[in-house]
């Protein structure tokens, strides 16, 4: 297939090349359902070079030898060219995945912040000095990078999440190799040219594209591939764990959630309505730590429901290009389809559709895949609309009545990503925080992130942490060093008497 103007090519060893084979993949504006680009399919010989490339540039040419502060100076040169390319970065990623421009503005412009927070960090990885065995000894350790990462990333925010791998990647000394989403490449492929801008070696990071059963199998699997970072769905997490075992590759994984927020009778119902719906509704429910399930106490049910009902029908689901649009399109034709199949499944397992956005026509974009605020009330824990992730604007409440019973509830799903409490005594807050199996548990607010904070699931969310200190330390091994300075080496024969 010739290339068109339309086309966004890989950056392997600091040159932007097409497939191999010449052969490309559509990318689709979900707002039209149009061809909007298009990224080359990559092959696993693609993957192969730029493997071969990452593993060239750690082990020789200046990014091995590089003091700290050096590589910091490159990450913050980055930091400074993404900030003054957000909005072209942001209008691919709406064009790409249909969030709203001013959401995607927003995402894209904490990349620079993420980016100056690890390269902050870059001269802070320091070993310990361990206490002596016994004088004369000498004994510490260090941290070492691990050699040639994969990340690869997903769809819902794409820059952003690269980042949480990228920045400590290259803190800890890495090369890296990135596969984005065959959904929403193009932002990444765009950052391509600020990597060679801000001058990074050629082969330290390298970006190829294609589809996840061939180009991101092929870079699992390959052998010189150290680490595997990955965010997306629990079934190719589990995948890719399996594969990266066989391999004994390092893996960060963060997958699906369901997080829950509980609301009890003493909350401010007007503070929790608002909160509820940014947690779940913004973002058109696409995020991995969307506030699904909504646990209220019987006795303010019929309250919170009139408050979540009001904020919704004041939600505005449109043109992604429009600033007044709240929601955008679903990502994908397939996640429609998806999300529309639950909606029905909750109503064929008894559930109360009290809001139905299953299928909303946007005028001027009748092919786009639209999907408004959905609410079930009258869910029972064990349906399945409370128990999977649906990746879209979808609320499960399900009532309970006492502190006990809510926290079995919390608990009751495989997943452990988030979890938020609504309630004016923030002492019980914090004793319940403890209790409840999620990553990262918010009081009186969801959904807030910071490069140093780590972030991670328990159960099935995934294994490791992105952020903060941690992340780093994702990225590293320890070396312990033993060195004799002045003892007594002991004779393993000494000579004996008959």
């Amino acid at each position: 297939m010739v290339a068109t103007p339309l086309d966004h090519l890989m950056l392997i060893g600091g040159s932007r090349v097409a497939a191999r084979d010449g052969r490309w993949i559509d990318s689709f504006n979900p707002a039209s359902g149009g061809i909007w680009a298009r990224i080359p399919r990559a092959t696993a010989e693609d993957v192969g070079e730029a493997v071969s490339a990452a593993s060239q540039a750690f082990r020789a040419g200046p990014w091995p030898d590089m003091q700290a502060a050096e590589r910091a100076l490159l990450m913050l040169r980055l930091a400074d060219l993404v900030e003054q390319d957000i909005e072209r970065l942001a209008l691919a990623e709406t064009s790409d995945n249909g969030k709203p421009l001013w959401e995607a503005i927003s995402q894209v412009g904490r990349v620079p912040k993420w980016l100056r927070y690890f390269a902050g960090l870059s001269d802070k990885q320091a070993g310990d000095l361990l206490p002596p065995e016994q004088n004369g000894i000498l004994a510490y350790t260090s941290r070492e990078p691990l050699g040639v990462v994969a990340a690869i990333t997903p769809w819902n925010v794409p820059l952003l999440l690269l980042t949480w791998k990228l920045a400590p990647a290259l803190v800890a000394g890495n090369t890296i190799v990135v596969k984005p989403s065959e959904i929403a490449s193009v932002s990444t492929l765009l950052l391509a040219d600020l990597i060679n801008q801000a001058g990074f070696p050629p082969g330290v990071i390298n970006i190829v594209t294609g589809y996840g059963s061939e180009a991101g199998t092929a870079l699992v699997a390959h052998k010189d591939v150290a680490k595997v970072s990955f965010t997306g769905s629990e079934a190719t997490g589990r995948r890719i764990a399996q594969t990266a075992g066989d391999g004994l590759k390092r893996v960060t994984l963060e997958l699906g959630g369901k997080s829950p927020q509980i609301v009890f009778s003493d909350a401010d119902l007007d503070a929790a309505a608002r909160g509820i719906s940014a947690g779940i509704f913004l973002a058109s429910g696409q995020t991995c730590s969307a506030g699904s399930r909504l646990l209220v106490q019987r006795s303010v049910h019929k309250a919170l429901l009139d408050r979540l009902s009001t904020l919704c029908s004041r939600a505005i689901v449109g043109n992604p290009l429009d600033r007044r649009t709240h929601l955008g399109p679903l990502g994908s034709k397939e996640q429609l389809e998806k999300v529309t199949s639950y909606i029905s499944l909750g109503r064929s397992e008894g559930a109360r559709c009290f809001i139905d956005g299953s299928r909303i026509r946007v005028p001027g974009f009748e092919e786009g895949w639209f999907c408004g605020p959905t609410i079930f009330t009258d869910v029972d824990s064990r349906m399945r609309i409370a128990q999977e992730e649906i990746f879209g604007p979808v609320l499960a409440m399900i009532a309970f009545d006492s502190e006990e019973e809510a926290l079995h509830l919390a608990n009751d799903t495989p997943y452990g990503l988030a979890a938020g409490i609504w309630t004016q005594d923030v002492g019980r807050a914090l004793q319940l925080a403890p209790l409840i199996q999620a990553g990262t548990i918010y009081a009186n607010m969801f959904r807030g992130v910071s490069p140093a904070a780590p972030t991670g699931g328990y159960k099935a969310s995934g294994i490791g942490r992105e952020n903060g200190m941690d992340a780093v330390r994702e990225y590293q091994q320890t070396k312990t060093t033993w060195a004799n300075l002045s003892s007594p080496v002991a004779d393993p024969f000494p000579p004996t008497s008959i």
